[in-house]
């Protein structure tokens, strides 16, 4: 997969693409992520990206023509043409399942918004969606962009070496995981469930699912609600 994030501070990107698993993909080849500064496709010396609303009112808003331009040279870099997705708090709502939606796609394009937000001839002209990782409003959509890299590249094939770990996890299977416990046995007076100490792989299994369904109906109803918790 390739994916080209566009941005107006592409050093944000340095310390997450260089560690942990993303670092890890990328070196094992999973994985091509390329930087676009938008500044470097205006076309006057100020580097000029934003400028007033039309209509009046505060802030600034991001200028299409630097944004078309970046797009197209990105676009222009490798093949397949990317599936484009704008940052921003007007978008549809990311979850795992588009997560996997997108881990499919052979390559993507994500825009980073700042200000006020886009003109709203960048995302028609671009054909782009606009995507949101939650009710609230960040200072740009960097820390956005990184949210989506990370969960779509470790769904890629080779990115996690134990690929059932991926499976078994939150909203895998429309619920929230079970509990989890390690070493040791007994900490602070807290002990281990016994029957994950029983070898008992069935009643194991059993009691997981009875706790991921528990956790989903108490602390996300609306999973529950809308039928996506898993059954027992």
């Amino acid at each position: 997969m390739r994916i080209d994030i566009l941005t107006l501070f592409p050093a944000i990107f340095r310390g997450f693409l260089d560690e942990s698993l993303v670092r890890l993909a990328r070196e094992r080849g999973i994985v091509e992520i390329c930087l676009w500064d938008i500044r470097d496709h205006t076309d006057d010396k100020h580097r000029k990206v934003d400028d007033r609303p039309y209509g009046g009112g505060p802030g600034m808003v991001m200028m299409p023509g630097p944004v078309f331009a970046a797009a197209e040279a990105a676009d222009a870099a490798a093949q397949p043409p990317a599936r484009k997705l704008l940052l921003s708090p007007q978008g549809r709502t990311y979850t795992q399942a588009l997560a996997r939606e997108l881990a499919a796609e052979p390559r993507l394009m994500l825009v980073c918004g700042r200000y006020e937000g886009f003109d709203e001839r960048i995302p028609e002209g671009l054909g782009a969606e606009e995507l949101s990782i939650g009710d609230y409003v960040l200072a740009g959509g960097e820390a956005a962009a990184m949210v989506v890299v990370e969960s779509v590249v470790r769904l890629l094939p080779g990115a996690i070496s134990d690929p059932e770990s991926a499976a078994l996890e939150s909203f895998e299977d429309g619920s929230l995981d079970y509990p989890q416990y390690t070493r040791p046995p007994v900490f602070r007076g807290r002990a281990v469930p016994d029957v994950l100490l029983s070898g008992n792989h069935e009643a194991i299994r059993q009691w997981r699912a009875e706790r991921a369904r528990e956790r989903t109906l108490a602390r996300r109803p609306d999973l529950a609600a809308a039928g996506q918790a898993a059954p027992l």
